[in-house]
């Protein structure tokens, strides 16, 4: 008998605790720019997606036969097509990259939210510059709920 009451207890107290203990949802927010263009280089794919759940941005993108030749005569190393991926963060309305450099110089791409241009931020000296580097024909928007 007592084995069965505290049997019974522990799954009360189970229960219980389920109800009890907050429910999270996690909201997730993803964003991808696409058929972008470039201001200096030709592509076949450009695109920049951001994962505002995981502050991550990834570039994907392929050359054109001609931008491709151009940095590999300078470059061995430089691939037609390549991926990488960038931590970011939120400030305001914009999202930006990690800066990329030393604290004297460096760069950064930022996005204002909502708006299909990516712009380079460089700094020199505490010096700002912003400068367009390209404007994405299709934004997408994803949210999940979970």
């Amino acid at each position: 008998m007592q084995i069965k009451v505290k049997e019974n207890k522990l799954i009360y107290f189970f229960i219980l605790s389920l109800i009890i203990s907050p429910i999270q949802i996690v909201k997730s927010e993803i964003i991808i720019l696409s058929k972008c263009d470039d201001k200096q280089d030709e592509f076949i794919k450009n695109e920049y997606i951001l994962n505002l759940n995981e502050l991550i941005m990834t570039r994907n993108y392929i050359y054109k036969e001609k931008t491709f030749n151009k940095y590999k005569l300078t470059d061995l190393s430089v691939k037609k097509s390549n991926t990488y991926v960038r931590n970011i963060y939120l400030e305001n309305n914009n999202i930006f990259t990690h800066k990329h450099g030393y604290p004297q110089f460096y760069t950064q791409i930022f996005f204002e939210k909502g708006k299909k241009e990516v712009f380079m931020k460089t700094v020199l000296n505490n010096e700002e510059g912003i400068s367009k580097i390209s404007n994405c024909d299709k934004i997408e928007k994803f949210d999940n709920e979970s």
